[in-house]
């Protein structure tokens, strides 16, 4: 995959994953830490985005074309005009080899194994998600390394917007 440049500067790839899209598009929930993360989120778009390359992948577009027909619309504008991440066998072996090698239940973590198997066989820098559970967990992401990088690939950073907004 080609990197972008602009002015001169090699920028950054970042994937986009599904919770970030959603947070994006969503109504404004009546939680008070999912109001603070949708902002903050809404704020990276609006002031971070334009420092990196963003990049979705096949996986995320299922995901956010799911649910309500008009929010499914909504977040599919949002990323209309971006950049798709090829999904190959590759991708699917690494995320088999995520699951059982972190113990994850295949019904609720199959497809956040396939987002980080997809950013790390593309040579994406970050994976931008708000899910901590499966993705972005301090306990998970030396071990999600590990596999990673015995495989022969280098592993994204695994991070939240508010993570991603340092300049």
């Amino acid at each position: 995959m080609a990197d972008f440049v602009r002015g001169g500067v090699l920028k950054p790839k970042v994937y986009l994953e599904t919770s970030v899209i959603s947070y994006l598009a969503g109504r404004v929930s009546r939680d008070v830490v999912t109001v603070a993360n949708q902002q903050v989120t809404r704020t990276w778009w609006r002031d971070g985005r334009s420092d990196f390359e963003l990049y979705v992948s096949r996986v995320v577009l299922l995901e956010i074309g799911a649910g309500d027909l008009s929010v499914a619309r909504s977040r599919l504008d949002l990323v209309r005009e971006i950049p798709r991440l090829d999904l190959t066998q590759e991708c699917f072996l690494l995320a088999e080899e995520l699951l059982q090698g972190l113990a994850l239940p295949r019904v609720t973590a199959g497809r956040d194994a396939l987002h980080i198997a997809v950013a790390a066989m593309n040579g994406v820098d970050f994976l931008l998600t708000w899910n901590c559970r499966h993705i972005a967990n301090a306990v998970l992401i030396p071990r999600i390394a590990s596999i990673i990088e015995r495989r022969g690939y280098r592993a994204p950073v695994l991070c939240t917007p508010p993570q991603l907004m340092g300049r």
